[in-house]
C-alpha cells in the first residue's frame, strides 16, 4: 500500500497535489457535473442476500417443525436446523453462487444452489446414520423441509435476479472507473474490462500526462479526459470509485509521481498486470473481471465496514445526546447570560472528500471579534474569547453540538478533526505546510480522534505541531478498526484531563 512520509513531504514538497487543481476539460467538466446515484457495494449485497437466504431455510424448517411436530422436541430441532442451514450456505458459497454475476444468470444459479442443497440434506442424513440418531429425527420433516426448501431457494433466487438486475440498469452496482495511461496498453486494457466485467464497471475517460503523439485523444471509443494532475479534481466531483493505472512496473518514476498526486482519494487504485512481463503467483494478483491487477491503494472504511461505522456513530451520538442534554442545556443558558449573541457558531469546514460541511458549535467568542474562517489562530488568554469560551473550549465542551453533525452525517464520532479553512501553522495555510494534508479527508471527520487523544489538539503555532496532527490522522485511517475506535471514545475523557495544554 502506498503512503506519502508527512515529515519527509514537507522537505521536498510538491504544492498543488492536494488542492481541487485547475479548470478541466469540457468533456471532464460535462461528466463531473452530472448527478450521480449511490450505488451499492457488491460484498454488501451479497452479505445480505446470504442472510435473507438463511433466514428463508431457516423459517421454513420452522414452520413445517411447527405444523408438523408441534414443536416436540425443540431442543433437537432447533439446533438440528441451525447447523443444516449454516452448512447450506457454506456449500453456496464453495459452489460460487453469492456473486453479483451469479445473481445474473437464470438458470445456473438454482441448479448451483439446489445441488448444493441436496448434498447438504445427504450429509445430514449420513451424519445422523453414523451416529445411530436416524430414529430421533422425523424422516418427514427432513424431507419436506428439503423439498420446501428447494422451492423457496429457487423462488429467492429468481426474486434476487430481478432485483440485481434491475440495480445493474440503473447503474447501482457499476464502479465509476477512469484509467491512467493511453496508447496501445490502455487500448488492450479498456478491451479486457469490456470483455469481462460483466458491465460492473463504468469506464468515463483516460487521463495521461503524454502528448497525443504516444497518448491520442480517444482509444477503443474513450475520451482522454485531462492530464494526471486534472485527476484529483475531477475524481472529487465525479465520484470515482476505481482507478486503474496502466504503465509498466518499469516505469517507477512516473508511478511515483502519479501515486504521490493521487493517493489522497479516498478510492481504490490498481496497477494492471496486463503490461507486466513478470509472472507472479495467482495469489500475487486480484482480478477486475479477467483483469489481473495488483492493488496499490484500497479505499478505507468501506463495504461491511462503512456500514458498522455508520451504526456506531448514530448509536453514540444519540446516546451522548440524551446524556450530555443537562450539559449543553446549561452552556447555553450560561453563554446567554454571559455575552450578547447567539448560543451556537457556524463554521464551514473540508469533509469527506474536500466537500465542505458546516458543523456546528457552541460559541465561545464575542460577536464582534468571532473569526469565521479562522484565518487566525486563538492564543492564551486571546481577549476575543469569553469567560465561559475559555471553559468551554479547554473541556472541549464548545463541540458537543456537533453531535448533531454525526446524526447528519457530515461527521463521524471518531475520525481527523475538520479545520477551518484558513487555518495556518507558521503563517502558512495547512494544505501548503503539509502535503498529503488532503489525504485526512479520505475517511469523514470526527469530533474527536487519535491525534486528539495523543495531546494533538488546540493551537498548531509550527509545522511539527500539524505534522504531528496529520501523521496521527493518516495512521488512523491507515489502521481503522472498530475497536479502535471505541479505544479512542473511551479515552477521550482521559485526554481532556491530561493532555489539554494547547487548549484554550
Amino acid at each position: 500500500m502506498f503512503r506519502v512520509d508527512t515529515k519527509q513531504a514537507v522537505i521536498d514538497h510538491m504544492s498543488g497535489t492536494g488542492s481541487p487543481g485547475g479548470k478541466l476539460s469540457d468533456a471532464a467538466e460535462g461528466i463531473a457535473s452530472q448527478p450521480v446515484e449511490s450505488g451499492y457495494s457488491h460484498k454488501v449485497v451479497a452479505g445480505v442476500a446470504q442472510l435473507i437466504e438463511a433466514g428463508v431455510l431457516f423459517v421454513i424448517g420452522m414452520a413445517i417443525f411447527a405444523l408438523y411436530l408441534n414443536f416436540n422436541q425443540p431442543e433437537l430441532y432447533i439446533p438440528l436446523a441451525l447447523g443444516t442451514t449454516l452448512l447450506a450456505n457454506i456449500a453456496f458459497n464453495v459452489a460460487r453462487t453469492h456473486s453479483i454475476a451469479a445473481y445474473r444468470t437464470l438458470y445456473l444459479q438454482s441448479l448451483r444452489v439446489l445441488l448444493g442443497w441436496a448434498l447438504v440434506i445427504l450429509l445430514v442424513v449420513a451424519a445422523l446414520y453414523a451416529f445411530k440418531a436416524g430414529e430421533l429425527v422425523s424422516r418427514v420433516w427432513l424431507a419436506t423441509w428439503f423439498l420446501a426448501g428447494s422451492v423457496g431457494l429457487v423462488a429467492f433466487r429468481f426474486a434476487l435476479r430481478a432485483v440485481v438486475l434491475r440495480w445493474s440498469r440503473q447503474g447501482r452496482l457499476r464502479r465509476r472507473t477512469v484509467v491512467v495511461g493511453g496508447g496501445e496498453a490502455a487500448e488492450t486494457l479498456i478491451g479486457a474490462l469490456q470483455s469481462g466485467s460483466s458491465g460492473d464497471i463504468e469506464l468515463l475517460g483516460l487521463f495521461d500526462d503524454r502528448d497525443e503523439k504516444r497518448s491520442p485523444p480517444v482509444v477503443a471509443g474513450i475520451p482522454k479526459l485531462g492530464k494526471v494532475s486534472d485527476l484529483v479534481g475531477f475524481s472529487r466531483r465525479a465520484r470515482i470509485d476505481l482507478i486503474i493505472v496502466s504503465m509498466p512496473l518499469s516505469a517507477e518514476a512516473r508511478l511515483l509521481t502519479m501515486l504521490r498526486q493521487l493517493w489522497i482519494l479516498p478510492v481504490d487504485i490498481r496497477l494492471s498486470a496486463h503490461m507486466s512481463k513478470l509472472r507472479f503467483t495467482d495469489k500475487t494478483y486480484s482480478y477486475i473481471g479477467n483483469l489481473p491487477v495488483f492493488e496499490i491503494a484500497d479505499r478505507p472504511i468501506s463495504d461491511w465496514n462503512r456500514i458498522f461505522k455508520w451504526m456506531f456513530d448514530k448509536i453514540v451520538a444519540l446516546i451522548a445526546l440524551i446524556v450530555l442534554m443537562p450539559v449543553m442545556i446549561g452552556t447555553a443558558i450560561a453563554i446567554k447570560a454571559t455575552s450578547k449573541g447567539p448560543v451556537f457558531f457556524r463554521q464551514k469546514r473540508h469533509g469527506f472528500n474536500n466537500n465542505l460541511i458546516e458543523i456546528y458549535k457552541f460559541r465561545s467568542m464575542y460577536v464582534e471579534t468571532a473569526d469565521a474562517a479562522a484565518s487566525r489562530l486563538v492564543t492564551r488568554q486571546d481577549p476575543r474569547v469569553t469567560p465561559v469560551g475559555r471553559f468551554i473550549r479547554r473541556t472541549s465542551i464548545d463541540e458537543l453540538p456537533q453531535l448533531l453533525n454525526v446524526l447528519k452525517g457530515e461527521l463521524s464520532i471518531v475520525g481527523p478533526r475538520p479545520h477551518a479553512l484558513e487555518a495556518k501553522a507558521a503563517n502558512k495555510l495547512y494544505h501548503e505546510a503539509v502535503e498529503g494534508y488532503f489525504g485526512r479527508h479520505k475517511v469523514k471527520p470526527g469530533i474527536t480522534g487519535w491525534a486528539q487523544i495523543h495531546g494533538w489538539r488546540g493551537e498548531t503555532d509550527t509545522i511539527e505541531k500539524i505534522m504531528q496532527r496529520v501523521d496521527h490522522d493518516l495512521y488512523y485511517i491507515e489502521n481503522w478498526t472498530l475497536l479502535l475506535d471505541l479505544y479512542i471514545l473511551a479515552m477521550t475523557p482521559v485526554s481532556l484531563l491530561t493532555k489539554n495544554e494547547n487548549a484554550f
